[in-house]
């Protein structure tokens, strides 16, 4: 270890420590009960997927073997409307500060591996990594009595130490600090780190949402004194496409019919869990037809997907050892349990998907994708994939379950309110009791507390709008109304309107209609692209190039 890195290390846990020996006894800011002790405060676990569909999992109406997180649903509350940024480390960065990702310094992605000023374009706005003018949930709820840990993809800044998790508020780290790796084989510069310390792997049977779960239940273990806050973010199923025999095995023969039937068969459950309203309609099919595939490609496709599922079976497995873990140790019941994902579902790799079928089902590769064929699946009924603002890029599963705050009357219900990121930052300050910040140059929190809903309110939260941009794709929405452009080589006149309320598959555009509408919500977004420095995407492009 660095003296660099000790200095920012211990800086940190003094001025956590100075700030929990002020706030012990006063409770000022706590929404809690004043006779309530810290350890009767809930453990909170964060659990976030990595590029997975909205439909992949069972209880969203997927084939795929989910019956933990299907567990967590039906004893818990299940959004159907949650909105994630479209992208990994912008989401990362709007989930653990509660801001927009603009706000805190990735407005487009993280300095890449080896190329510490690779997204960094000349503004603070867009500097590849998280700013200090932010609060991570970690240095919240740390300040707020809570052991801070961290298991899994990071993805917020690599370039130096200062950058890392134990020097933005977590106690303990294991995981992988770039955006992806080798699931069996990962190697510097995208290798696991420990704490600090970056460390080579040696056992042959290492596969990472494994190692993720069992540092994460080991790190509860070694937490003494309650209450704990556990940030588990698994790589599962972001490329490489990489499984385990046993798990590929399950699905080996489970998509030789194809995509389209797969949508249509998923589009039907998800009616049928009260998911989707009926009057929504299918999103066309943006994909190859399966019958003109050669049976050699379509035994290849079929094999991808059957990957991608084996990968979900995994992490649901891994989260059933969590629970279970939970439940053995008598602490289930007073955990508040989040599951999400960072974006829609993958469409990298062309139609057909990338990377050299010869390395499926090895050890080896890296950029191994399933194509977008198979992401319109994932994605079912919505547009669109990762990288994008319509439903299908920003729709994410959400799931919240804990026994002892959420009414037994009420567990196994939908939420048809709709939430994004920065909801989840106020909703663990308001159930905290912390402080989110007295300091002036940190913005405020962008979100609203998701723990009237929890406690079963029926109004919606959001009474402003919410707002998108990632890549020139932008969005606002207010109400049943969402405006939202795709971007197109510097056309900025092609905003399309939905009633999300009646069509949430965005396939009947209203701007023709309701012009007024289309005026209102474009100032509205414009309004806050200025506030947050947004720059047009034809002018990060130019920079791009330059580099």
């Amino acid at each position: 270890m660095t003296i660099l890195t000790t200095i920012h290390k211990y800086r940190f846990q003094l001025i956590r420590y100075l700030s929990i020996v002020l706030m012990a006894g006063a409770c000022q800011s706590s929404n809690l009960p004043e006779s309530e002790s810290k350890a009767e405060k809930p453990n909170i676990i964060l659990i976030m997927s990595d590029d997975m569909g909205y439909s992949d999992l069972g209880c969203y109406g997927g084939e795929i073997n989910t019956p933990n997180l299907d567990y967590l649903a039906k004893n818990g509350l299940q959004f159907t409307q949650f909105y994630n940024t479209a992208r990994c480390c912008p989401t990362r960065a709007s989930l653990l500060t509660g801001l927009y990702p603009h706000q805190a310094g990735i407005g487009h992605m993280t300095n890449p591996p080896g190329n510490p000023t690779g997204h960094n374009y000349g503004f603070a706005e867009y500097q590849g990594s998280l700013n200090q003018n932010t609060r991570t949930i970690a240095e919240v709820l740390g300040d707020a009595g809570y052991t801070t840990l961290m298991s899994g993809k990071w993805h917020l800044g690599m370039e130096d130490s200062t950058q890392w998790p134990l020097q933005r508020g977590f106690d303990k780290y294991y995981g992988i600090l770039s955006g992806a790796s080798n699931y069996f084989k990962p190697v510097h510069p995208r290798g696991i780190t420990e704490q600090n310390e970056q460390i080579e792997i040696s056992d042959e049977q290492f596969y990472t949402t494994d190692a993720f779960t069992k540092k994460a239940i080991d790190f509860i273990g070694e937490t003494k004194e309650a209450p704990f806050f556990l940030y588990l973010a698994y790589t599962s199923p972001h490329w490489p496409i990489q499984a385990p025999k046993e798990e590929i095995d399950k699905y080996r023969n489970k998509y030789l019919e194809g995509w389209a039937k797969l949508r249509e068969a998923r589009y039907k459950r998800q009616q049928e869990l009260g998911l989707i309203d009926s009057q929504w309609e299918l999103s066309p099919q943006d994909g190859k037809e399966w019958e003109s595939l050669p049976k050699e490609k379509r035994e290849e496709m079929a094999l991808r997907m059957a990957i991608y599922a084996a990968q979900i079976d995994r992490m649901d497995q891994n989260v059933g050892k969590l629970i279970n873990y939970l439940k053995e140790t008598n602490k289930l019941d007073n955990t508040l349990i989040i599951f999400l994902d960072d974006n829609g579902a993958c469409a990298e790799g062309g139609m057909l998907g990338g990377g050299s079928a010869d390395l499926l089902e090895t050890r080896e590769g890296f950029f191994l994708t399933y194509g977008q064929s198979w992401a319109n699946a994932s994605n079912t009924p919505f547009r669109e994939y990762k990288h994008y603002i319509h439903e299908g890029g920003i729709s994410t599963p959400l799931i919240v379950h804990w026994p002892a705050g959420i009414d037994q009357a009420k567990q196994g219900s939908k939420v048809k309110q709709y939430g994004f990121l920065p909801d989840i930052m106020a909703t663990l300050v308001d159930l905290s009791g912390a402080t989110y910040s007295q300091n002036s140059n940190i913005p405020p929190m962008q979100g609203e507390s998701l723990l009237p809903i929890i406690k079963g309110a029926k109004a919606n939260i959001h009474e402003k709008p919410i707002f998108w941009e990632h890549e020139g794709n932008k969005a606002v929405r207010l109400g049943k109304y969402k405006l939202v452009m795709k971007w197109k080589d510097k056309d900025s006149n092609h905003w399309e309107l939905y009633d999300i309320d009646a069509d949430r598959s965005e396939q009947h555009d209203l701007a023709a209609q309701i012009p007024d509408k289309v005026n209102e919500m474009q100032a509205m977004w414009q309004e806050w692209a200025s506030a947050n420095k947004v720059k047009p995407w034809n002018e990060i492009i130019d920079i791009l190039s330059s580099k």
